[in-house]
This record gives C-alpha cells, structure tokens and sequence, in this order.
C-alpha cells in the first residue's frame, strides 16, 4: 500500500509560478513511475506529466511543454511539479499518482494509488 500526499497548490497570478509536492509514504516506488494529473470543474482529468522513480525520464502534455517540469527527490520520496508561466485556463484541482512500469502514462486506469488533490487556481 502506498500513500501519496499532494501540497502546494493555491491562488497565483496569472504569469505566477508554483511547486507543488507530492509525498509518497509506505511501499518502495522503484518499479514505478509518478504521474501528475489535473482535472477542472466540468472537465475529465487530464495528463500532465510524470517521472520514474529509477532514472528520471519524465514526459509531459503539449499543454505545459516549457513550463512545467517535474522532478523527484528519492531520498525523501517526492515528486515535486514545478509550474511556471501559469495561465488561468491551468486552474484545476493537481492530483499525482503511482503507475507500475510498463503501463501506460496516459490511462486513468493503469494508475495503482492516487493523492486526495490539491487546488490551484490562477487568477486573470
């Protein structure tokens, strides 16, 4: 079992920049790989990015594309979304969750653990 505990979100302007956290507690993640997803009111929750545990490698949604990247401290076993150059049309709710190695990135439903959220919302 694995927990995972979102942080960091809040109200910024538009251009602002935020870093949310993502605390992963219990089992060891080494064969997975951390997702971010962000789902806005009336809107089906979206890709925007990931990373593996093991070496790094992280990908992202055209949507953010220079200017999120993520990143992951192993030793404290957080992934961390840097988001900068916001715009308003990025206010959602970011939640991070788990994916075995080898599943898909992109599928809700190849994901194993999911955090509770956390709001970020970006004034115009």
């Amino acid at each position: 079992q694995v927990q995972l505990v979102e942080s960091g979100g809040g109200l910024v302007q538009d251009g602002g920049s935020l870093r949310l956290s993502c605390a992963a507690s219990g089992r060891t993640l080494s064969s997975y790989a951390m997702g971010w997803f962000r789902q806005a009111p009336g809107k089906e929750r979206e890709f925007v990015g990931g990373v593996t545990w093991s070496n790094g490698i992280s990908r992202y949604a055209d949507s953010v594309k220079g200017r999120f990247t993520i990143s992951r401290d192993n030793a404290k076993n957080t992934v961390y979304l840097q988001m900068n150059s916001l715009k308003p049309e990025d206010t959602a709710i970011y939640y991070c969750a788990a994916l075995r190695l080898g599943r898909n990135w992109y599928r809700l439903d190849d994901y194993d653990y999911w955090g509770q959220g956390t709001q970020v919302t970006v004034s115009s």
